[in-house]
């Protein structure tokens, strides 16, 4: 395993991804001093946001990577052959595809994996430049705790990792679909962030009543189940079990055909394999399918009960909305998530695991972790406080008209 990690194109890496940062950072920063933004908090808004569209992208292109064969593309890690691109690595491409035409190493797929690599390193380059300034800038009024912006940034550097082992360990299901999960983390975390940055600027009597409402704690039982849906569709994915089913509502013809749920789920076993040096049999694949199918039914019902719930819960007043229903449209937002992923799933399934489906579907989970981490995220007492003190600069920032700021962010209402 060692000798498939070497690190001497690491800085080269390392520097290209900065530098692939710095080309949005800089276009959002030209707008944004152009329409007048001023303050640090509004510019620690505004990098976070760009953060966080760049992650949702790179969730998208890292199945992208998995779903065309790509992940081996280049069997070292942080390079290819120990170059910092496919260009510089050319020969030793393609020598290996000559070798085995059919195998995972090809020019095209070289270019997928590193484009992926260069992607996730520019998300961990604009993280560490929000942790590094977060810190610098501390204590100032309206601005996010210095330690939100370094949860971050070891969770770039777990999800680094994540993606070493993911080359090293040749696509063990258990690592792939850990890194996925990992990275809806990062969505989760990083919404958070862009959530208590609004926050600060809106009056704490309107949060309060949605801090302290159950409603919400149900939410938070809704995101936890979705997290759990999350990780089965993972585990689909990474173990190749979507056309185990290839019918709906039966599957192989049958409302319950053979099944293995104990080779299914063992989790320590090579990708392929059952664990003890055989292939994974079909019944084990159904397992998984099945699983990954009915809980797709009880979290499709809970993300439809929630939203209605949330369409008529009577709480605070939001900008724009009604005052007697206030988070209408995040309730509708849900349900048309909820709906994405219904069609893009059943897509997957009898489309025969089409790209662009299986794209949308992984598209729809991570908008739904944005999503409902948006909706139930509120800020503490001390934040309250901060965001009281901050509230005159807030008012006056907000007088001024910057409406592209939020390009960056997936487009949806404030809740």
């Amino acid at each position: 395993m060692l000798g498939l990690i070497n690190l001497d194109p690491a800085l080269e890496v390392a520097l290209l991804g900065a530098v692939l940062a710095l080309l949005p950072a800089s276009v959002v920063a030209l707008r944004a001093r152009r329409q007048g933004l001023q303050g640090w908090p509004a510019w620690q808004r505004v990098l976070t946001v760009l953060t966080l569209f760049l992650t949702i992208d790179l969730v998208v292109f890292g199945a992208f990577t998995r779903l065309t064969d790509s992940g081996l593309g280049c069997p070292d890690w942080p390079g290819c052959y120990g170059e910092t691109s496919p260009f510089a690595a050319h020969e030793q491409i393609s020598a290996a595809h000559a070798a085995l035409p059919t195998g995972p190493v090809s020019h095209s797929k070289a270019w997928i994996e590193m484009l992926h690599r260069y992607l996730a390193t520019a998300v961990g380059a604009l993280i560490t430049a929000l942790m590094v300034l977060a810190w610098w800038m501390r204590g100032r009024a309206g601005a996010l705790s210095p330690w939100w912006a370094t949860g971050a940034f070891i969770w770039v550097c777990a999800q680094g990792a994540f993606g070493a082992l993911t080359v090293t360990l040749k696509l063990q299901p258990i690592i792939v679909t850990g890194h996925l999960i990992g990275a809806m983390l990062g969505v989760g975390l990083l919404t958070a962030q862009v959530r208590v940055l609004d926050l600060a600027h809106m009056p704490p009597v309107q949060r309060s009543s949605w801090q302290r409402a159950p409603l919400r704690r149900w939410g938070w039982a809704v995101l936890a189940l979705l997290g759990v849906q999350i990780a089965l569709g993972a585990w689909v994915s990474t173990n190749y079990a979507v056309l185990a089913c290839t019918e709906v509502p039966k599957c192989q013809g049958q409302w319950w055909p053979e099944m293995d749920f104990g080779m299914g789920f063992h989790l320590l076993r090579p990708l392929g394999g059952d664990g003890q040096g055989a292939f994974i049999t079909l019944p084990a694949l159904t397992a998984i399918h099945v699983t990954h199918r009915l809980v797709a039914v009880v979290v499709l019902l809970a993300l439809i009960i929630f939203g209605a719930f949330l369409r008529r819960w009577p709480g605070s007043v939001q900008a724009g909305e009604p005052a007697d229903r206030p988070w209408r449209r995040d309730g509708g937002l849900l349900w048309l998530l909820a709906g994405w992923q219904l069609l893009s799933g059943l897509s997957n399934v009898v489309l025969g695991w089409p790209l662009l489906a299986a794209l949308a579907h992984t598209l729809g989970a991570a908008l739904l972790v944005w999503r409902l981490v948006r909706v139930l995220t509120c800020v503490s007492p001390r934040a309250d406080a901060l965001a009281h003190q901050a509230a005159p600069a807030a008012r006056s920032l907000n007088a001024r008209p910057h409406q592209g700021l939020h390009a960056g962010e997936p487009r949806a209402s404030s809740s």
